[in-house]
């Protein structure tokens, strides 16, 4: 027996029907029932020819406008591409123009992202880049329509495209619940039927070697458009009381300047409880995966009516605000890897208009990941100006 969706093929994943009498597969029952050895039913999607462009509110730098060309080159000899890109560095605007040529040429494109928050805002910054184009997001909440000129959906949602996408661009490959997951590894590789973009700020040594190995393409950017160099936190080991005691200070500096703050925790619980302690001193509110309303909190957020969101590391990747401050708290503990805290510390000095920042990280003692999270931004910090000397010299 085996499961043409997920690959299954362990005899105690599968449940017998006595009434139809068929195995079907319990691994992926999750995105509907499909019987042992049933063959995947083909899906059409409309496809037609476009002539778009896309608009940027501001142009690509040079080292973008060089990253893009290395990019079509890469997808020119049919690899399969992975973008290792600073948080902040534009990867988004980086594959704008492979969309752009695939959806010219009649070709379908999809782009895949783990976390819900985050489609919902790539939709609303493609549906601007591309004003002709129906730009729809596929997600929990969002699936009515599940067909457009580009779709946007996340990583759950491609069992709904067997065999369509001739270009699939995949965030957030190494976040959760994407990574180590063969079961979305597995429905991810049958949505696509050509080429693939791997984007990422903090991608794992597993694709960094296939890179090595010559098995992916691979495109480095870590300079930000603005020229400015990452933020690397500062990190302050001490007891628990004295941590709280020191975040709270840093919170009323920053609502002095009239800077927003990302207060990052490690649990649910605890974002509940320092919300409703910090609510005292501050405009303040929480948001984790169980909070209702998510939508609204975030534009709340963007809108200024708090000074302080109080949040999980369902923040920690994808959102842009512009001009915030963070601070995590209790950041020795286990949730909080090096990829976690090079993502949380990415959200910080974005925007051109406040291109610089603070981070904090607070801790009991100094983890290795929090080692390993400031030296891997201080490489990024040291290599990016390399790159555009290196570029401008072959370019010359």
């Amino acid at each position: 027996m085996e499961c043409k969706r997920c690959g299954n093929k362990e005899k105690t994943l599968f449940a017998y029907d006595p009434y139809q009498k068929k195995y079907y597969c319990r691994k992926c029952i999750a995105f509907g029932r499909i019987n042992a050895d049933e063959a995947i039913k083909p899906v059409t999607y409309k496809t037609k020819k476009h002539q778009c462009r896309y608009e940027l509110k501001y142009p690509l730098t040079y080292a973008q406008e060089l990253a893009v060309a290395e990019i079509k080159m890469n997808q020119q000899r049919g690899k399969d591409i992975l973008i290792y890109a600073a948080c902040g560095a534009g990867k988004t605007e980086l594959v704008m123009d492979s969309i752009m040529r695939y959806l010219n040429e009649g070709k379908k494109v999809g782009f895949a992202i783990s976390r819900r928050q985050v489609v919902l805002e790539i939709r609303e910054r493609m549906a601007k880049a591309f004003p002709t184009l129906e730009v729809i997001a596929v997600c929990e909440g969002c699936h009515e329509k599940t067909d457009g000129d580009l779709i946007i959906c996340t990583m759950h949602q491609l069992y709904r495209y067997p065999n369509v996408f001739d270009l699939l661009i995949m965030d957030e490959i190494d976040a959760f619940p994407y990574r180590g997951n063969e079961l979305l590894e597995t429905i991810a590789g049958h949505a696509c039927k050509g080429q693939r973009l791997y984007l990422s700020a903090t991608p794992d040594e597993a694709m960094l070697k296939q890179a090595s190995r010559g098995e992916l393409a691979i495109v480095e950017l870590f300079q930000r458009p603005h020229g400015y160099p990452l933020v690397v936190p500062r990190v302050i080991h001490t007891y628990e009381a004295i941590q709280l005691l020191l975040v709270i200070r840093f919170l009323k500096r920053c609502k002095k300047a009239g800077i927003q703050v990302l207060l990052f925790v490690p649990t649910i619980l605890e974002a509940k409880r320092y919300a409703k302690s910090l609510r005292l001193l501050f405009r303040c509110t929480h948001l984790t995966s169980q909070s209702d309303n998510k939508d609204k909190t975030i534009a709340d957020f963007h809108a200024k009516r708090y000074d302080l969101l109080v949040t999980t590391t369902v923040l920690e990747r994808g959102i842009t605000i512009k001009g915030i401050y963070v601070a995590v708290l209790h950041a020795d503990h286990i949730v909080f890897n090096e990829a976690s805290l090079i993502q949380i510390i990415g959200r910080v000095g974005r925007s051109i208009e406040m291109p610089q920042g603070e981070a904090l990280l607070l801790c009991r003692r100094i983890t290795t990941d929090i080692k390993r999270c400031i030296r891997a931004i201080q490489k990024m910090n040291e290599t990016a100006p390399q790159q555009q000397t290196v570029k401008l010299a072959v370019n010359a």
